[in-house]
């Protein structure tokens, strides 16, 4: 069967999408998610098309979030305080990324009341066929668990607005009336404590792209406080995000061939693995090092086991599937 993921769909005119009653959401809200929206692994940086990825603002809460199999619950139930709209994109589409660049801009003027999923077909496929997706892009909201659609195709900025207004109106009809980063009375948002310096040079350094200036950062924080956790998690993202850039596309695609014809090459096992936590498919990225674990011995066997606890560090040790993934480990070497 042919996905809206797995082929160019031609771009058509604005249309609304008629997708009440139609649309089953419950299937793809049953996936465990982290603790916050956004907080799941990076996706391949610098992917053709893809829409340029900002940093958290208000308060902590990004107003922006790639969606993945790992956040999307969240997600939902976020849409119970405001609404959040789902942005479906396609890396053979570079028109769909830059309208999702354009509804990042929009939602943000809209001072919190708005969250934007950005959500790329071809990461995650089961929500297009959930939303019956025929062209790229769509937009689509979710209201208290609900789908609520918006448009197919492209919309200008006058349009969008106007789509926003109005779902902001079905919205507070239904007691969806909250804002994120609101922090009382004027609706004034608390003030972030600073992070520390060397956390600082890290994320000022992910901000310009420098994953190697940000790891070299993250480990002399470990060099100063082997305890801090948080610099121990950051190293282990970054250093994810610099292997998933010389790996996108074709190189992609290919690897994961060699993965499947070659199940003892440790390069491919691991280069597959990081697709998978990036993509959201953690189980899978986790599940696929420890089966590799168990067939091998000496130095790869550590090798692998090493890159693996890295990776608990990226999902994050309180992760159910984390948890799980341990007690695989401790079979495969007790």
């Amino acid at each position: 069967m042919t996905t809206p993921a797995s082929r160019p769909v031609p771009p058509v005119a604005a249309s609304p999408l008629n997708l009440r009653g139609a649309v089953d959401l419950s299937a793809l809200k049953q996936r465990p998610a982290p603790s916050a929206p956004g907080a799941a692994a990076p996706g391949p940086a610098g992917a053709a098309g893809a829409p340029a990825e900002r940093p958290a603002d208000h308060a902590g809460r990004p107003l922006r979030v790639d969606v993945t199999e790992g956040n999307f619950q969240e997600l939902v139930d976020l849409s119970a305080q405001v609404p959040v709209v789902i942005a479906l994109w396609a890396s053979y589409s570079p028109g769909s990324g830059q309208m999702v660049d354009v509804l990042e801009g929009i939602v943000e003027s809209y001072d919190g009341r708005l969250v934007l999923g950005a959500a790329d077909i071809d990461v995650f496929p089961e929500l297009a066929q959930a939303f019956q997706v025929q062209a790229v892009p769509t937009a689509v909201a979710v209201v208290k668990g609900q789908p609520v659609p918006l448009f197919q195709g492209g919309a200008d900025e006058q349009q969008v607005r106007s789509l926003f207004d109005e779902l902001l109106k079905v919205a507070a009809a239904n007691g969806v009336t909250g804002q994120i980063g609101a922090g009382g009375p004027g609706g004034a948002e608390p003030e972030a404590p600073p992070l520390p310096p060397l956390h600082q040079a890290a994320f000022d350094a992910i901000e310009a792209g420098d994953y190697a200036a940000a790891a070299a950062a993250y480990r002399q924080a470990l060099n100063e406080m082997p305890a801090d956790a948080e610099a121990k998690a950051g190293l282990a993202q970054v250093e994810l995000m610099d292997r998933l850039q010389a790996i996108s596309g074709p190189e992609a695609d290919a690897l994961r061939r060699l993965a499947a014809d070659e199940p003892d090459n440790l390069e491919a096992q691991l280069g597959v693995a990081d697709l998978d936590i990036a993509g959201g498919h953690i189980e899978d990225g986790l599940g696929r090092i420890v089966t590799f674990i168990g067939r091998n011995f000496g130095p790869e066997r550590e090798t692998a086991r090493v890159r693996l606890l890295e990776l608990f560090d990226v999902v994050g040790t309180g992760d159910g599937r984390v948890a799980k993934a341990r007690q695989g480990l401790a079979r495969v070497l007790f």
